[in-house]
């Protein structure tokens, strides 16, 4: 079998869209879909012109069974369960009838494999439902043929076509063969269920491989296994982008079970995320790698640090405050009038840390290089980038380099970058055995693709009627990204958007939603400080911001973010129904309640959090209230429950955590001194959904943005006291 999915933005089927039918090992129907991809840019007669063809499997044994093969990486977020979902609901089968499978990587037939940005869902929604409609048409179709009734006169249900009339029935395991030898329906015409008629989609299931990692059976990365393989360790430079210039390599081979150490020169330069200078250790197992790893002595040449420390970045960027920002972002209405004529004008300066991304699984990859071929165990959410990355590193066509898709230990962002997929080939190559990396937990928190620091500088103006008619934010960033769109603007007559950027050598990437989870605390909170100098309730503050007309901004060509007020407005208002909002006052001294919104990765989403501070400053989060709005459908209620819930605690930890830099170092090295939220402070997080008439989107990343700010915000009102640095130095109470 050659395994199904398709992860690109949804696309309208059209004539180029078609459907090849075959037989399958053992007299059963094989499915392959064809389906136009979807690219940014000019399409002819609906179509994405020129667009790759990205292809999908299905597979009908003898007895029944339908094989869905998972194309996308596995990364927590539930692909594997959801986007198979979608095809056996309207393939008319039982769950319990369905088995998925993993791909290999073949972009060339499948189009992009990756996972990233809560896509899958909105890139799928249509079209997988289409493979599944198409193949119970043809079953019904074989049946038609055989009893020699109308197609229109029989009927399907968990897996069996039936016909009424004559009392006959037939499994879809008995007619695979025969639909195997019709003629493929057309894509564009096969019918949909109504979703009333659902039974799988819009029902809690579990996640396919959970029984499996209940179990400890090896589903992930760090669990591959090949024969003859050896265990391998990296040390890199603990500045980014030095270089190696000798090390101890006669006394570390020298060691028990040491089979390999060399040095690797980067023929890149050492920058970014590809392969670095370093020293490579192979062993026998894992242990002895790791205990000559302890008695390595490297000479490392770090090149010019003296501006890069975290002391260093914050200096500076007080110093820019009240300059001129190297670049304007956005600029309506005219700002400085608009706080001469103030009733009140608010300063707030914001700042939050460098992130790494903590994946409980460090970054790991197991690779075998023989005979021109490379073959890789990889837990990544790119894999073709990876195999593209390592194709041109060893210099080989990217066809003899295989990628078996392995389950992540949490992804976040971390595993877009390959870098430790590089390292491992580079090592399996010059060792010319099998060898799987194994990172560290030091050296995987001292070599991420860091979450940005940044530095806002706002103030902002209120009229006597307690309306905001001016904003401007000076952005100081360090690699962080900064929107033109970025809410309230255009719904502020007066407003300044500007930025200037500071040299970094630190890698940064992606972090779980990445530029709103920093946008939504700087932006909700301040915005929050505004309500409360405009002596408005901080929803109805938002509600009013909301009901404002928009007014279109041209910048560099976008015209603004393209946020649903509508939609906001809906989960604001149905966060503050479910949590209580108006009763807030009845607290007791010392708890409160702050709320942050946020529209992300196609999500919109209000939550309320309700905080106790005791007196000697321990902090409790008593409950979360989180309402949301994805659209007309969830898909699986259990997993976008499971990710809200998860978004939420994942907010909540950002606030406790920090990277820190020393003249280019990394400062912390392990969960003892990078804080994350612990099982047992996390509070219970009540989540609702408010169904809208829109196409559904994901839910990985845009429950996150809005914890932040609901967080700081209900410490503020709990003791009058503004979080604008994170992180939150009080104690956090279980």
């Amino acid at each position: 079998m050659r395994p199904l999915l398709h992860d690109s933005a949804e696309v309208n089927v059209s004539r180029r869209t078609f459907l090849t039918v075959g037989a399958a090992a053992g007299g059963g129907l094989l499915l392959s879909f064809s389906l136009p991809g979807f690219r940014l840019g000019t399409a002819e007669a609906g179509e994405a012109a020129g667009a790759p063809i990205l292809n999908a499997f299905v597979r009908i044994a003898p007895d029944g069974i339908v094989t869905i093969a998972a194309k996308n990486p596995e990364i927590g977020q539930g692909v594997k369960t959801s986007l198979p979902m979608l095809i056996a609901e309207e393939l008319d089968v039982d769950w319990k009838d369905v088995r998925t499978e993993q791909a290999l990587l073949d972009e060339e037939a499948y189009g992009r494999q990756s996972a990233g940005g809560s896509t899958a869902i909105p890139g799928n929604y249509l079209s997988l439902r289409r493979v599944g409609a198409a193949g119970r048409q043809m079953l019904v179709a074989a049946a038609a043929a055989n009893w020699g009734v109308p197609a229109a006169a029989l009927t399907t249900a968990s897996g069996v076509v039936s016909h009424k009339a004559s009392g006959r029935s037939a499994k879809y395991g008995e007619l695979a063969a025969k639909a195997a030898t019709l003629a493929s329906p057309d894509l564009a015409t096969v019918a949909l269920k109504d979703p009333k008629d659902f039974k799988i989609i819009g029902k809690p299931i579990g996640g396919v491989d959970s029984p499996l990692i209940v179990r400890g059976e090896p589903v992930f990365g760090i669990d591959a296994d090949v024969p003859g393989m050896r265990y391998a360790v990296f040390e890199k430079c603990p500045v980014n982008g030095g270089k190696v210039l000798g090390a101890n390599l006669e006394a570390i081979r020298a060691l028990p079970g040491v089979r390999h150490a060399f040095l690797v020169k980067s023929p890149e330069g050492g920058r970014g995320m590809g392969l670095k200078d370093g020293v490579a250790i192979v062993a026998d197992s894992w242990w002895q790698a790791s205990k000559a790893l302890e008695k390595l002595e490297v000479k490392w040449d770090e090149g010019v640090v003296d501006d890069q420390s975290s002391d260093y970045f914050a200096r500076t960027a007080a110093a820019l405050a009240d300059k001129a920002p190297a670049k304007v972002a956005r600029q309506d209405g005219d700002v400085e009038q608009a706080f001469a004529d103030a009733a009140r004008v608010v300063e707030a300066q914001y700042e939050y840390p460098f992130l790494c991304h903590a994946t409980l699984e460090p970054q790991n990859c197991t690779a075998q290089v023989k005979d021109g071929k490379v073959e890789i165990w990889a837990p990544s959410q790119t894999p073709g980038s990876g195999q593209k990355m390592v194709a041109s590193m060893l210099g080989v066509p990217a066809t003899a380099v295989t990628i078996h898709l392995m389950r992540c230990g949490g992804g976040f962002g971390r595993r877009l970058a390959n870098d430790y997929m590089v390292e491992a080939a580079w090592i399996a190559r010059e060792a010319g055995e099998p060898v799987k990396l194994l990172w560290n937990r030091r050296q995987d928190t001292r070599h991420d693709a860091y979450r940005p620091a940044g530095f806002h500088f706002f103030k902002g103006a209120v009229d006597k009627e307690g309306r905001l008619t001016g904003l401007r934010n000076h952005f100081v960033s360090l690699g962080g990204w900064a929107g033109a769109g970025e809410f309230p603007a255009g719904r502020v007559p007066n407003l300044h958007y500007g930025t200037t950027s500071l040299p970094l050598r630190a890698s940064t990437g992606a972090l779980r939603a990445p530029g709103s989870n920093e946008s939504a605390f700087v932006y909700q909170c301040f915005l929050d400080e505004m309500a409360h100098a405009a002596g408005k309730d901080p929803i109805a503050f938002q509600l009013e911001l909301l009901s404002t007309p928009v007014e279109p901004a041209e910048d560099a060509g976008r015209r603004r973010f393209g946020m649903s007020a509508d939609r906001m407005r809906g989960v604001l208002e149905l966060v503050a129904e479910n949590s209580g909002w108006n009763m807030r006052s009845r607290l007791p001294k010392g708890t409160g309640m702050g709320v942050g919104c946020y529209f992300s990765h196609g999500g919109y989403f209000a939550e309320v959090m309700q905080v106790t501070v005791a007196a000697g400053g321990a902090l409790k989060v008593n409950k979360v209230w989180v309402a949301g709005d994805v659209g007309s459908q969830i898909v699986n209620p259990s997993g976008a429950i499971n990710q809200v819930q998860g978004a939420v605690i994942d907010g909540i930890s950002q606030a406790f955590a920090q990277i820190t830099f020393d003249r280019g170092r990394v400062q912390q090295s392990n969960f003892h001194d990078f804080h994350m939220l612990r099982i047992d402070q996390a509070p219970p997080v009540e989540v609702h959904f408010r169904t809208t008439d829109f196409p559904p989107s994901g839910l990985g990343e845009p429950a996150l943005p809005p914890a932040v700010p609901a967080l700081c915000n209900a410490i503020f009102a709990a003791t009058g006291k503004r979080i604008r640095r994170l992180p939150i130095e009080w104690t956090l109470k279980v």
